[in-house]
C-alpha cells in the first residue's frame, strides 16, 4: 500500500478520536487532531502526485475521508456540549448538499455508465470555508471570537454550499443531456 493511502487511512482513524473529544468537550486537542487530519489530506494529495502514486483505492478513499471527517465535524459538534455550536439550519444545508451530490452522481452513473466527476471553483470555495467554519467554532470554544467572525464564516460557507449546489446540478443536467 502507497504512503499516500496509508496518511488517508490514518485520516479516517482520526475520525472517531476527533468524535469523542468533541464528545468529552475537549474543543483545544480535538482542534489539533482536525488541523493534523488536514495535514495528511495536503500530503496525501501531494505525494500521490509528486511520486505517482495515484492509485483507484485513493481516489475512493480520499474523498470518503474528506466527507466523514466534515460531516462529522458537523454533527457532533451541533449535538455536543460545547458552548458555541452550528446552527441546526447550516448543518442541514451541508449534509444535504452532499446527499444530494452523490444521490445525483449515482443517477448519473447508472444512466449513462460513467460520471465525469470535475471539481468547480465554487466547490473548492464550499470546502474552504466548511473546513473554516469548524476551526473556527472549535477556536470559539477555546477563547473569545466575536460572534460576527463566526456568523460571517458560516454564512459565507452557506452561500458557496447553495452556490456549488446550483452549479453540480447544472453539470449534472447536462451530463445526462
Amino acid at each position: 500500500m502507497s504512503f499516500a493511502n496509508q496518511l488517508t487511512i490514518l485520516r479516517i482513524f482520526l475520525i472517531p478520536v476527533f468524535i469523542i473529544l468533541i464528545g468529552y468537550n475537549k474543543p483545544l486537542y480535538a482542534l489539533i487532531v482536525f488541523i493534523i487530519a488536514g495535514i495528511t489530506d495536503a500530503l496525501d494529495g501531494f505525494i500521490a502526485r509528486k511520486f505517482n502514486q495515484i492509485t483507484t483505492l485513493g481516489k475512493i478513499l480520499d474523498p470518503i475521508a474528506d466527507k466523514a471527517l466534515l460531516v462529522s465535524s458537523f454533527i457532533f459538534i451541533y449535538t455536543s456540549d460545547l458552548q458555541v455550536k452550528f446552527p441546526y439550519w447550516y448543518v442541514v444545508i451541508v449534509i444535504s448538499r452532499d446527499v444530494y451530490i452523490l444521490l445525483g452522481s449515482a443517477l448519473i452513473y447508472f444512466m449513462k455508465g460513467y460520471i465525469d466527476v470535475r471539481p468547480s471553483i465554487f466547490g473548492k470555495a464550499t470546502t474552504f470555508f466548511q473546513i473554516l467554519s469548524v476551526v473556527a467554532i472549535l477556536v470559539a470554544n477555546i477563547t473569545v471570537v466575536p460572534e460576527e467572525i463566526i456568523n460571517g464564516i458560516i454564512y459565507t460557507a452557506a452561500f458557496f454550499t447553495v452556490l456549488s449546489t446550483i452549479t453540480y446540478t447544472y453539470d449534472g443536467i447536462q451530463q445526462i443531456k
